[in-house]
């Protein structure tokens, strides 16, 4: 792979927050290093995360969500599994799989609530682009340590 690709995924419930992280991300990676890939929910990230890693197209994976309490089920059920499910596809596939799902203590669909998490989302998304990139030159010298042994 010569140049650095990465994916970031982003949950389209609560698109107007969500959307933020990748804001916050291509201020730190330029946007041509980056495919977006939309899913209905925090819950179809994993699989699509682990595909996307398998194509060996990309550096690392990000994936953003917000994971609220819905009042149909526990919203903490929904953010464990999705959070295990990204570690697990990194984990198979030996690329940095990282996450942007957060799951507030408290969220209502208030303007503050929502300019706060807006706000919040975009940092984040700074945040693991900073950490996408960290992650990749730690690789990048590990490989060539081996290589040199």
């Amino acid at each position: 792979m010569s140049k650095n690709l990465y994916a970031f995924i982003k949950a389209s419930w609560h698109s107007e927050i969500v959307d933020q992280a990748l804001v916050g991300f291509l201020q730190v990676i330029p946007k041509e290093e980056v495919h977006v890939f939309d899913v209905p929910g925090a819950f179809e990230m994993p699989l699509l995360a682990q595909e996307l890693a398998k194509t060996g197209n990309y550096t690392a994976v990000v994936a953003a969500a917000l994971v609220v309490d819905g009042g149909i089920y526990r919203h903490e059920f929904v953010a464990q599994a999705v959070v295990t499910g990204l570690m697990q596809a990194g984990l198979e596939t030996d690329v940095p799989i990282l996450s942007v799902s957060l799951t507030p203590h408290q969220f209502q669909e208030t303007d503050h609530h929502t300019k706060l998490y807006r706000e919040h989302f975009v940092l984040k998304g700074r945040e693991s682009a900073n950490a996408a990139l960290q992650i990749t030159k730690l690789r990048a010298s590990i490989a060539s340590q081996t290589n040199n042994d």
